[in-house]
């Protein structure tokens, strides 16, 4: 069976996150230490004491999920001999999760994985004052009503699509007040259901420049090697292993739409069959549901839910 493993975006974080993995793995607590040392920071403790208003700060959220993320891997390659060019011909990551997929292919090391997610939660905090910007879903909207809506609802501010997820899923992204503009907007459409997003900042929006920019002179001081098996990015849904290619992405990550729904179908064009998200929560999962049913999705983030995935 052709399959990816996928790793979940902010959002997916929960207090208590990887703790049952911590406890059932000596491997696990190891990458819980490196993620701890290479930031100076006890986010072990955050992870599984609280207080949640701490672990959604964009800051530790970002490494907090890829933590999670690697102790799967690094579970699965030493509990059950798990080598991810065998098993997997594509990986890929919702927005902050392309950073846990690369980490897991082998492109940055953990430390420097934890310590770009650290700078990347920082540089997008810091990138629009709380308050000035806003995230919403629109439900029951598709992509083309959505970009028509975020453009209509712009006047002279910024509204764009950030996030593709699954059909009649698409999270809009800019201006606080645009944002209102759109969901208004878009219930005047008939599209009655819009969720205001619990974030602190407009991700995927022209608005995150100054985080861009901060990113790319980040990325360019880390060393980075070839994926083992290719990436597939966000900004373009489509597979690169070029080093140079991927550095170029995911600084346009952090401004561009995330183009979730096209790269799963990219997947299941070229072949895969089953989705394998690896981490905190199973919202992956769940889209892969709602974009293509044919695909199998799974999610990896329990003791059990490893020995029944190795046992297959």
């Amino acid at each position: 069976m052709k399959r990816a493993l996928v790793f979940p975006g902010q959002g997916s974080q929960a207090v208590g996150m990887g703790q049952a993995l911590a406890s059932a793995f000596a491997e696990a607590r190891e990458v819980l230490q490196e993620v701890d040392d290479a930031l100076g920071q006890n986010l072990t403790k955050l992870m599984s004491e609280g207080p949640a208003d701490d672990l959604k700060l964009t800051e530790n959220a970002q490494p907090a999920l890829m933590a999670v993320s690697m102790a799967v891997i690094r579970v699965l390659e030493k509990q059950g001999g798990f080598r991810l060019p065998e098993a997997a011909s594509f990986v890929a990551g919702h927005s902050l999760g392309e950073y846990s997929a690369l980490c897991a292919a082998g492109t940055f090391s953990i430390a420097d994985t934890a310590r770009l997610l650290k700078k990347r939660g920082q540089a997008m905090q810091k990138a629009v004052p709380v308050g000035i910007g806003a995230m919403a879903a629109l439900i029951g909207v598709d992509l083309p009503v959505a970009q028509e809506i975020a453009a209509a609802a712009a006047q002279g501010e910024v509204c764009a699509a950030a996030n593709d997820n699954a059909p009649g899923q698409v999270v809009i992204s800019g201006h606080a007040a645009a944002v209102d503009r759109a969901i208004a907007i878009a219930a005047e459409r008939g599209f009655k259901r819009s969720v205001k997003l619990p974030v602190s900042a407009p991700f995927h929006c022209s608005l995150m420049q100054p985080a861009a920019d901060e990113m790319q002179k980040a990325l360019a001081a880390v060393a980075m090697k070839p994926p083992v098996v290719p990436v597939v990015a966000n900004v373009t849904a489509e597979a690169v292993s070029d080093v140079e290619s991927i550095r170029t992405l995911l600084v346009q990550q952090i401004t561009g739409s995330v183009r979730w729904r096209e790269s799963v179908l990219y997947m299941k064009a070229e072949g895969v069959e089953q989705l394998v998200e690896c981490g905190a929560g199973s919202v992956l999962a769940g889209l892969t549901k709602r974009i293509d049913r044919e695909i199998a999705a799974l999610s990896l983030q329990t003791p059990e839910d490893i020995e029944v995935f190795l046992k297959s």
